[in-house]
């Protein structure tokens, strides 16, 4: 302001020599500002429309390839108990006074038939077209239990399909249409889902609430969610992650794609939480698309896996006395009986910390290693045990459903009088043919845990009657004798790890330590 001040002071106004030139001073000036704005927001305003234009482009190429999914589905069946549970945790008063029928009053009128069930209803979700032959990719609960199912293509043609295959445990499926004529059908574009990054453009498209072809964008908001799908979906068998995304996902996007900038598939929509959150998650593009081609090809998808129970290093509490400066890694909590693992010199308390030469810094890690390999092959395995790094041979083998949903803990066991009181509040007894018989014991060696302390480390632990105590401080133990002498070198605060085995054949480590 000073300097336009003594500009403007009136010497100079009053020169009557340079008025003209101070005129043309202050036109110029004032067109340099009216004008310098105006390009600066033209140039963002181009910039606006371009990024427009990649939007309308992405969505535009992607929606070629998304259909439509109609089914006809069959309800639960509804029992006279179901329908019936409600009035009976009604009080006697209020069905008296109310609903005269359910009183058990003689004068009642004969009870008003229930209105029937209907036999079947109406849903519907979204898909991608993966071959050109009709062969379409969505999520499994859109198609699973149909009795009928329709596909709508963006130029709307309609064609009845069937399924070709499911896979529960990730959620993907494949049905084809059943007209063999139809052929050059537009096939969607994929992406590599590991290259997705966190915070870039994301566009769901999809059928919500039966509206066609409704596209909303948003952005990627996380990868590698996992343990996201409650327990009453299935969720305690899925053994993968998720794509997150703030992009709107409503009923009717399941199935449908999450697309980046280039109009390529980068996840399948698959689940929220909650209505209108911003909260969706996605199965990554290449995930979905290795269990679909497996599921054309063969109807099945066979998964590898090594059968272990393990935890992150990180949420372990006696780290330290499992790997001592180890930072990242798996430990081996337990190998369930029969699984691929239990035949190799992999043991409960290992500290996993590669594959194959690659680290493992997550369970994500060693998942897609796993995934990554034919099932049958034999990897590399990189475990910590007491300090020291081994190599490990493990062969992977085929993982059914029904295997998953079997992996579970411990029995638990009822408390017998113990015959031998030890440290650290446990409780053995040994392999005795009467102990065999009461627990269902197979093992031939180890000492068997008939009690545990209340207040004791092990009672903070899985440690319960039954269970068969074969290793302690990765030394074995074959008689009662063996466990006592081990005990008496084992050193309680710094902790004690004992490898165990239940009935089942199930085995699992504890790391016991007194504070």
């Amino acid at each position: 302001m000073v300097a336009t001040a003594d500009f403007m002071n009136s010497e100079t106004l009053s020169s009557p020599g340079q008025r003209p030139l101070l005129v043309a001073a202050i036109l110029f000036v004032t067109s340099l500002v009216s004008v310098l704005p105006a390009a600066a927001a033209s140039k963002a305003m181009d910039l606006a429309r371009q990024l427009n234009d990649a939007f309308v482009e992405a969505a535009a190429e992607a929606s070629r390839s998304v259909v439509v999914i109609e089914v006809t589905m069959a309800p639960e069946p509804l029992t006279a108990e179901d329908a019936d549970s409600l009035l009976e945790r009604l009080p006697d008063w209020f069905k008296e006074q109310f609903l005269p029928e359910q009183g058990g009053s003689e004068d009642a009128p004969a009870p008003r038939p229930r209105p029937r069930q209907p036999e079947t209803f109406q849903a519907n979700g979204s898909g991608i077209i993966i071959r050109e032959d009709g062969h379409i990719l969505t999520n499994a609960h859109v198609v699973d239990g149909a009795k009928t199912i329709r596909v709508r293509l963006q130029d709307g043609r309609e064609f009845d399909a069937e399924v070709r295959g499911i896979d529960e445990l990730s959620e993907v499926a494949v049905i084809r249409l059943l007209d063999e004529s139809v052929k050059d059908l537009p096939v969607a574009k994929f992406a590599d889902s590991d290259k997705v990054r966190v915070g870039e453009y994301a566009i769901a498209i999809g059928t919500p609430y039966a509206l066609d072809y409704s596209v909303t964008v948003g952005h990627v908001s996380a990868k590698g969610r996992a343990d996201i799908v409650p327990w009453w979906m299935n969720g305690n068998n899925m053994d993968q992650d998720f794509i997150q995304t703030d992009a709107n996902i409503n009923p009717g996007n399941s199935g449908g794609p999450l697309v980046n900038l280039d109009g390529r598939v980068i996840g399948i929509n698959t689940l929220i939480r909650g209505m209108g959150t911003g909260i969706g998650f996605a199965i990554p593009s290449n995930l979905a698309r290795t269990v679909a081609d497996e599921l054309i090809k063969t109807g099945t998808y066979q998964r590898a896996w090594l059968g272990i129970e393990i935890i992150d290093l990180n949420d372990f509490r006696d780290r330290e006395s499992l790997a001592p400066g180890v930072k990242h890694g798996l430990v081996v909590r337990g190998i369930p009986a029969g699984a691929p693992a239990a035949s190799s010199d992999l043991k409960p308390s290992d500290v996993i910390v590669s594959v194959n030469n690659r680290p493992v810094k997550n369970i994500q890690d060693l998942r897609a290693e796993v995934r990554s390999k034919p099932l049958g092959s034999t990897l590399d395995i990189g475990v910590v045990r007491r300090g020291k790094e081994l190599k490990l041979k493990v062969e992977t083998g085929s993982l059914t459903e029904e295997q998953f949903a079997r992996i579970r803990g411990g029995v638990p066991r009822n408390s017998t009088p113990p015959p031998e009181v030890v440290p650290l509040g446990i409780e053995v007894a040994p392999l005795s043919p009467e102990l065999r018989e009461k627990f269902g014991l197979t093992q031939e060696k180890g000492v068997v845990i008939t009690g545990v302390r209340p207040g004791s480390p092990a009672a903070d632990l899985d440690l319960t009657p039954g269970m068969v105590i074969t290793d302690l401080d990765y030394k074995s133990v074959d008689t009662l004798e063996d466990y006592q002498q081990l005990v008496k070198k084992a050193d309680p605060a710094k902790g004690v790890v004992i490898n165990y085995s239940d009935a089942d054949g199930n085995s699992r480590f504890a790391v016991l330590k007194e504070e």
